[in-house]
């Protein structure tokens, strides 16, 4: 049966391909994918030049074949068996087969984009996220269809309640009802955009559209060449400079006026040469920057640039600007593999993206793929092109810049990842500073600075319908909904209030003007946005927001400035079972980040078991930074956990409606009425947008807890605020070269029972033993840390001077230094300490030592530099020369020296005073010879022996003058018995000069032993044997 479509939706569709403007088409019912062969029959005949492509995203099950022969086939067996009508085929089935079909599942939906399509399908509704909406739309070119499909419903306040597949990451075993805010507000704000026709699988227009009724047929303004307005100036634009190379060439390639005029503000710095100056280009997502910044790339290696580097927060990120460079090679009639080479990345992670061209033809030039935190390889640059420069964060581009020229890119709005810390802070300084070098004569200080800002779509017209309608349901473009504050209250005036996520979501006016403002602090503030945070704030059952607003004047009708912004998501609860199944199988469920990382950290089944928050975002307007609002919501929401606020009662319990009493409530509306008679309006009987904390019960929690990427002016805010680290990630972020890093704040709570006054009250032994392990960690993962942001996760005692050493703690190090330190080791530092030998001849001690002092066993008072070098040197084993390289120059090697030995003589003195004792009996020594004094004197002792001596000598004299025993030598007889002898042996007179004479003497001791007697006549026999011979 044929029926008469409604004129309405062909006007639509009609007025959208003029004005090259989108429009969207919802259709609910079971039969709805028979209908987009109609819309598609429309477009083709308003499209005049060419059958429009279509993209058909899905969930997981298509219910069509993508492939050309299998639905052959199936055609085939129907015809085989009689069931195919040939007179009657089925329109959806030629729709199909005509081709021009690119099937995409959401999940890949990544690489669809910088394409463009003519019409989009999104079916499966449970399975759209605000990123995929965003993503898949901005793929339709101007004049194109958006479809989704819906399958049948009785009502559309059934979308309320329908459980979306990412409510399943929402849920946590405490939180298990995800409520449907986002599909009431998406819903309702269908009604609102002029482009968007809600119908059902019959084409009849529901009430909700009921805006279209006055449709009619729109003029178009064009010439006699069919050129609008901005496309006329483009032309006249590309002919004005169709003679200057390279400009000529390349702007032949953009698209609208904005693009023309930013490549030629790209060329003209880049012809300029002055090296000193900064180019940013700002503009929504799909207005051409990243082709801008190509062109201009192919115009700087034109001009003859050698060394050009690129960065962004991924290579994938580069594809367009890199697709868009070999595009400018063609318009300069550079040629592949002649005169250029593109080399893809070998890496897993970058999906074979491009990294680097190589150009020949002039001399070697590169172009170069750097990661963001690898500033240090920009010693030779000449050009640096920042892509996507808001998706990082602001110290790494601050870093990035130097004496080159500089192109900045970055997305203001978007669907990526956005951020309004770069355009709010980092352009604002540049601007500041061109001024003043402007303002002093030959300044060479300041950076020339411009900025180029892009408004015009390339793939459809200003002033699109569906774009203003997705930056509004998505918080998109919110730069300009931060106000201006007009007076800024001290902190110790302003009140926290916690945000009703129902009123908030329910799409009246005042509230979203202030979900706008609020979107727009997060926006300011973080360097990396997504449409999905929305959805988590709007559904997530365990988030809560809080708003830190100054004194209300209620008598005056509009809505207060927003100071600070904080979201929190309640955490913990979790059954003993769930962790130790957690823990013996290693996985971790979506959701309660703290409680199973803190579970997976120190292998502790009970800690899950708590109730606590983790603070998820916290936003501080621009024009209130560091004035004291962020520490002070932060004091009040710690007040508020621990009931300090206000007392309750046992009785004094809210009645607050639950998600299911909302759910049976909205099925029973739904009931009463058919889907063609429904009218959806936003409800009427909300609560107050704001609640007091003084009114609202606080949840009963046992700490609160944040995550974030570590820095120093983060850690040392959340130090202030007693919060403690227990982690932090060994392997740095590769976009932002930040570890990521968990602390905890245990709030006062009397289910523990904690021996003594420690601050940390349960924590204080988990914190210990995260400090012990990240002093380990510091030689090896965080060692290239700055020792500043170390000192401060340490946190160590460095004075002692009011604490009395324990005995007991004494004996504990002695037995300690024993097993660590010889007694060697101890001599070793003596002798260093007393100058006879160099540091190098103890850094093999360092270690310890730094690993004693820091884990606070060596009770011992050092100033912080003093501290610092030991940590440098002992505990990240580094060098002299990096020292003094952190210190800034600041110390000088000498002096850093001079302060290390200080350190290493206090550690002596002490370890010494402690095991002394020890160390002397652990020494091997040689015996020792007592010499005691005499008990005489020398002299007396000189005269003793002389004595001695002389009574020796004079018994010896006494016996040898004994007239008796010279008798025995006496010579008897006359003295002419010796003349004769002389006289007769006168000749014969021996060699020995001995002349024997007979003794006529008489035996003169007549007692002489026989003995003497034999040896005398032994003598005398042998005598006369002489005398014989």
């Amino acid at each position: 049966m044929r029926k008469k479509v409604d004129e309405r939706i062909r006007t639509l569709i009609e007025n959208g391909v003029k004005n090259r403007h989108r429009s969207m088409f919802v259709i609910i019912g079971d039969k709805s994918r028979d209908q987009i062969v109609n819309l598609h029959y429309m477009l083709s005949k308003a499209v005049v030049k060419s059958r429009p492509t279509v993209l058909w995203c899905y969930k997981d099950k298509l219910e069509l074949s993508s492939h050309k022969k299998k639905r052959a086939k199936q055609i085939k067996k129907l015809m085989q068996r009689g069931l195919l009508d040939p007179e009657k085929v089925d329109p959806f089935s030629l729709f199909v087969e005509t081709g021009g079909l690119t099937y995409c599942l959401y999940k890949d939906s990544e690489r669809i984009l910088g394409n463009t399509f003519g019409m989009c399908i999104l079916q499966d509704f449970e399975a759209l996220t605000p990123n995929l909406l965003a993503r898949t739309i901005e793929t339709v070119q101007g004049g194109g269809l958006i479809i989704l499909l819906l399958r049948s419903l009785s009502s559309l306040t059934s979308l309320y309640t329908m459980v979306m597949d990412v409510h399943e990451r929402y849920r946590t075993e405490s939180h298990s009802e995800a409520a449907g805010r986002f599909n009431e507000r998406f819903l309702l704000s269908l009604a609102s955009c002029k482009a968007c026709v809600v119908m059902d699988d019959e084409l009849n227009i529901l009430p909700i559209s009921s805006h279209i009724k006055s449709i009619t047929p729109v003029p178009v303004n064009e010439d006699s060449e069919g050129l609008s307005e901005s496309e006329r100036d483009l032309k006249n634009l590309k002919q004005e400079l169709n003679e200057d190379f390279p400009v000529g060439p390349l702007i032949k390639k953009c698209c609208t006026l904005d693009q023309g005029k930013a490549v030629v503000t790209f060329l003209d710095a880049i012809l300029d040469k002055n090296l000193r100056s900064t180019v940013a280009l700002l503009a929504a997502r799909g207005r051409g920057k990243s082709a801008a910044l190509g062109l201009a790339v192919a115009g700087a290696i034109a001009a003859g640039y050698s060394n050009i580097y690129v960065t962004a927060p991924s290579p994938e990120n580069l594809k367009t600007l890199f697709e868009f460079v070999c595009k400018g090679f063609d318009a300069i009639e550079y040629k592949v593999h002649i005169d250029y080479d593109v080399v893809k990345s070998v890496n897993p992670e970058f999906k074979k993206a491009t990294v680097r061209i190589n150009i020949y033809k002039q001399h070697r030039q590169t172009i170069q793929y750097i990661q963001p935190h690898e500033h240090e390889k920009l010693s030779q640059v000449e050009l640096l092109v920042v892509d996507e420069a808001a998706a990082i964060p602001l110290p790494v581009v601050k870093s990035l810049l130097g004496p080159y020229l500089v192109f900045l890119s970055s997305t203001v709005n978007g669907y990526e990842g956005t951020g309004r810390s770069l355009s709010l802070k980092l352009l604002q300084q540049l601007e500041e500073q061109s001024q003043l070098s402007k303002g002093v004569e030959g300044s060479l200080s300041g950076r020339v600075f411009k900025k180029i800002e892009l408004s015009e779509s390339i793939r459809y017209a200003s002033a699109d319908p569906i774009e203003s309608w997705l930056n509004a349901l998505l918080c998109l473009d919110v730069t300009n909904s931060v106000p201006s504050i007009s007076r800024l209250p001290p902190p110790s005036e302003c009140d926290l209030y916690y945000v009703n996520r129902d009123t908030l979501f329910s799409y009246h006016k005042d509230s979203e003007l202030f979900l706008q403002r609020m979107m727009a602090l997060y926006v300011s503030s973080h360097y990396k946005n997504s449409p999905n945070d929305l959805q988590l704030m709007a559904d997530a059952p365990a988030h809560h927001l809080f708003v830190l607003l100054g004194p209300v004047d209620e008598s005056k009708n509009q809505l207060p400035d927003i100071l600070c912004v904080i979201q929190v998501s309640l955490e913990g609860q979790i059954s003993r079972k769930s962790a130790i199944k957690s823990l013996s199988v290693g996985y971790q469920p979506h959701g309660d980040q703290i409680p199973w990382k803190f579970c997976e950290q120190f292998r502790d089944p009970d800690f899950p078991s708590l109730s606590g928050a983790r603070i998820v975002r916290i936003a501080t307007h621009p024009s209130a930074m560091r004035l004291g609002y962020g520490s002070a919501a932060i004091e009040l929401l710690t007040r508020y956990y621990e009931g300090q606020l206000r007392s309750f009662s046992e009785l004094d319990v809210e009645d607050a409606e639950t998600p299911q009493g909302i759910q049976l409530r909205l099925s029973e509306a739904a009931e009463k009425v058919s889907l063609l008679e429904e009218n959806i309006k936003p409800k009427t009987d909300l609560p107050p947008l704001l609640v007091h904390l003084r009114e609202r019960r606080p949840e009963k929690l046992h700490y609160l807890g944040v995550s974030f990427g570590l820095t120093l002016d983060l850690f040392r805010f959340w130090k202030k605020h007693k919060f403690a680290p227990f982690y932090i990630c060994q392997i740095p972020n590769n976009v932002t070269g930040e570890h990521t890093c968990m602390v905890l704040k245990p709030l006062n709570n009397d289910d523990f029972e904690v021996s003594g006054c420690d601050e940390w009250g349960f924590f204080s032994p988990f914190h210990q033993e995260f400090k012990l392990r990240f002093s380990r960690n510091l030689s090896r993962d965080f060692r290239d840390m700055e020792y500043k942001l170390a000192m401060s996760v340490l946190d160590p005692k460095m004075d002692f001077t009011d604490i009395e050493p324990a005995p007991s703690k004494s004996d504990e190090l002695s037995k300690l230094i024993n097993t660590l330190l010889s007694p060697y080791d101890m001599g070793r530092l003596k002798d260093y300490s007393n100058n006879l030998i160099d540091y190098l001849s103890i850094t093999d001690l360092l270690s310890i030592l730094a690993h004693l002092y820091f884990q606070g066993k060596i009770p011992v008072t050092l100033t912080y530099v003093q501290a610092s070098i030991l940590l440098c040197m002992g505990l990240q084993n580094r060098d002299v020369s990096y020292v003094e390289e952190q210190l800034k120059k600041a110390l000088e090697r000498q002096q850093i020296l001079s302060y290390f030995k200080k350190v290493m003589i206090k550690l002596y003195k002490y370890l010494y005073g402690v095991a002394s004792k020890d160390i002397e009996s652990a020494l091997p020594r040689l015996k020792e010879r007592v010499l005691e004094p005499h008990s005489i004197s020398v002299d007396e002792d000189l005269n003793d022996a002389a004595k001695k001596v002389e009574e020796e000598m004079k018994g010896k004299s006494d016996g040898v003058l004994n007239p008796q025993l010279l008798q025995q030598f006496a010579i008897e007889g006359r003295e002419g018995e010796l003349e004769n002898a002389l006289e007769n042996g006168g000749e014969k007179v021996l060699s020995g000069g001995v002349i024997s004479v007979k003794s006529s003497r008489s035996e003169v001791q007549s007692n002489k032993s026989g003995k003497k007697r034999g040896k005398d006549e032994h003598g005398s026999k042998s005598t006369s044997k002489k005398r014989k011979s």
